[in-house]
């Protein structure tokens, strides 16, 4: 056999070897390319909504927390406001009764003083008699010693 003969034979061999690769060999694996390939693109896709749906969902929380923030500052404040009203409410309410206790105990000093006055008024008019029985039994002139005591009387 010459070199021809045996180039042309290995060129046939040969293209029946790529004809047959091409026909029954390359399809399979082109089609297990393109499947992986698919594969691929629909897990970046996945992994690119799961992203957007991470950021949604993130951005969800921040303002669910922003708003519970502002609920719980709203919340306090409320707190502070009616802690302080309940605060003012008892201070005059002690203020108030302690106008009451001073005003009571100021009536009742008053009191006890209009009594002391009664009670000196009583011994001095005692005494304005016991006095006036000490000077009618030395003189007995009775209209100057009415006068006299009722004077008295008005002055105390």
């Amino acid at each position: 056999m010459s070199l021809n003969a045996t180039l042309i034979a290995q060129l046939v061999v040969f293209l029946i070897l790529a004809w047959f690769t091409m026909k029954f060999v390359w399809p399979p694996i082109v089609t297990a390319l393109d499947e992986r390939a698919k594969k691929i693109a629909d897990g970046l896709s996945a992994a690119d909504k799961a992203k957007a749906d991470l950021a949604a969902a993130n951005q969800r929380v921040e303002s669910q927390l922003s708003a519970a923030r502002d609920d719980v500052a709203k919340r306090l404040a409320d707190a502070e406001r009616l802690a302080q009203s309940l605060i003012e409410e008892a201070k005059a309410r002690a203020s108030e009764e302690a106008a009451k206790i001073v005003a009571a105990a100021k009536a009742e000093a008053t009191q006890e003083m209009v009594k002391a006055r009664e009670a000196l008024r009583e011994d001095v008019a005692a005494l304005a008699v016991r006095g006036a029985e000490a000077i009618l039994r030395k003189e007995v002139n009775a209209a100057a010693h009415a006068d006299l005591l009722g004077r008295l009387r008005t002055e105390l």
